[in-house]
């Protein structure tokens, strides 16, 4: 994937981990293990962002709302040119979400799904009732670069933040849409060799295949290590 395609947006991802590389623990459960500045590392990367990107199991957790993050980060928004409030994008392949979570309660911004056409057609009329609107791209899975070109095209996304989860990100990533990750490194271990981790899917087999990135910046605060990577093609 040529990522200096001009009908592509620019796609960067945002991550705490422990430091044996885990986001969540075994049961997939998410509790948040960041500190107050990682916090605020986030909301300062979302308000760079026409539009934050996660994963229907993501966004089912309680209290996520892809939100801004209040007055501040709104009005650095506006100064950058930004509209007030991001876009929020969730990507299904299956259309399998619970429609009742706690971002749709939470109408500040519009909604979008990115599905695939294995999605049945009732499904489909169910997700056009709590969204904005519902994209179709790909047979059985998200046709990931032609649903970001979509919405580049329709929605002017040109900086897209993907917040996971550990399925998405891979498929970012294998796709060659990744053009910078952000990693807080924290000073926990949890363990657990089914724990996921930045990119859970398939995986490589040759150390060639691995998909390359370079250390851009690393930035001790605290007792975490705030780290960019940039893509090394």
């Amino acid at each position: 994937m040529n990522k200096n395609d001009s009908k592509l947006p620019f796609v960067f991802s945002n991550f705490a981990i422990t430091a044996d590389g885990k986001i969540a623990f075994a049961s997939r459960e998410f509790v948040p293990f960041g500190s107050k500045n990682d916090h605020r590392h986030m909301m300062e990367l979302r308000a760079t962002a026409d539009a934050i990107m996660a994963g229907a199991r993501t966004v089912e957790a309680p209290g996520v709302t892809m939100r801004p993050g209040g007055r501040k980060y709104q009005r650095l928004r506006l100064a950058r040119g930004l509209s007030e409030y991001n876009l929020r994008v969730i990507v299904t392949g299956s259309g399998s979400m619970n429609l009742q979570a706690d971002i749709f309660q939470s109408r500040f911004s519009r909604i979008i799904f990115l599905v695939s056409e294995r999605v049945p057609e009732k499904r489909l009329q169910e997700l056009r009732g709590v969204a904005n609107e519902v994209g179709v791209f790909g047979k059985t899975e998200v046709d990931l670069p032609a649903a970001l070109r979509w919405l580049n095209k329709k929605w002017k996304v040109k900086r897209l933040l993907c917040e996971g989860g550990a399925t998405l990100h891979d498929a970012v990533i294998r796709a060659g849409l990744l053009q910078e990750l952000h990693l807080t490194i924290c000073p926990k271990i949890f363990g657990g060799n089914t724990a996921p981790t930045i990119a859970d899917g398939g995986d490589f087999v040759k150390l060639a295949e691995a998909t390359q990135f370079k250390l851009s910046s690393a930035k001790r605060v605290g007792n975490e290590l705030f780290a960019v990577f940039k893509s090394a093609k």
